[in-house]
């Protein structure tokens, strides 16, 4: 496979796969990862997409999508792919749809179903070992409703209902999904875009469940410029914060180590949702809590392999 193949990835349009203009918020990096990722699947989809940012995009009876298109409630999107995938089964068994025009079932949903409303859908999905492509577009909060805390939530930061910060953690769906062995699972972002387009085209040429969770930058929930999504996103790498890996054949594989790792701070002190951790007053114990945790990450991963 070669990386020319998806040179042009790194400069897409704004409305290069989606077939026009959207009605979504300037910066999006949902949007984003969601535009490279239709490119590679191609056509021959039906998307399963639960209530969220990314509903917006469809105006009914039409939907930017180029493939086909069908909405759920927030929790019950892999439960709508299950009836899907069920139905195309049935029709191609029965001959009246031929094997060639088969589509592949695609969940599309946020952080507020993939972590939260929907993991026990997900989870059932997975235990029938459904054959689906789930992708997550994760802005770590409800970001639809106005960026209430999700279990995506990172610990620290400011959200409609954790104004002084939240104290939980950002649940880990990726370590989920890879405890209940699926087909193949991976995290990426769209400022990555060969990292992504590669991973998208493994997780095609397995049949079962499969997970392509995306980091979403959002302006608007984490507070920062729109023309700054690409550097919030650069920096969620070099930070080591979000890392970017794969679960395949029973082995985790990191994809992309940066080394040497840019300081924490200079991730969080981009976003306003992190605002409070340096003014009026610097919490330097807090902050360094949280480069202590990614540090520890890194070397535990180092230490396996």
């Amino acid at each position: 496979m070669s990386a020319s193949r998806f040179e042009h990835l790194r400069d897409l349009p704004s409305t290069h796969l989606l077939g026009g203009g959207t009605a979504m918020c300037a910066g999006c990096g949902g949007l984003q990862a969601v535009q490279q990722i239709t490119d590679v699947l191609g056509e021959n989809t039906v998307f399963v997409n639960a209530a969220g940012c990314m509903t917006l995009l469809s105006v009914y009876p039409f939907t930017p999508f180029r493939g086909s298109f069908l909405y759920t409630a927030m929790a019950s999107a892999p439960a709508g792919a299950q009836g899907v995938r069920d139905a195309l089964d049935v029709l191609i068994r029965k001959g009246r749809l031929p094997a060639a025009e088969d589509l592949q079932v695609v969940v599309l949903t946020g952080d507020g179903a993939a972590y939260g409303m929907g993991l026990a859908a997900t989870s059932a999905a997975i235990d029938r070992d459904l054959d689906f492509l789930y992708v997550c577009y994760d802005n770590e909060g409800y970001g639809n409703t106005g960026q209430q805390t999700s279990p995506a939530t990172p610990h620290a930061a400011r959200t409609a209902t954790d104004t002084e910060g939240n104290a939980g953690f950002k649940k880990d769906l990726f370590g989920i999904w890879v405890a209940n062995r699926p087909a193949y699972a991976a995290t990426a972002i769209a400022v990555e875009p060969l990292d992504l387009a590669h991973k998208v085209e493994k997780a095609q040429a397995h049949r079962g469940p499969r997970l392509i969770l995306t980091l979403a930058p959002c302006p608007t929930g984490w507070g920062f410029d729109p023309q700054d999504t690409v550097e919030i996103g650069r920096l969620a790498v070099r930070t080591g914060i979000w890392p970017l890996k794969e679960y395949e054949a029973g082995r985790v594989v990191h994809t992309r180590v940066r080394k040497p790792r840019l300081p924490v701070e200079e991730y969080l002190a981009r976003q306003g949702r992190f605002a409070h951790l340096f003014q009026p007053v610097r919490r330097e114990a807090e902050i360094q809590a949280i480069q202590a945790r990614v540090d520890a990450y890194w070397e535990r991963a180092e230490a396996s392999g």
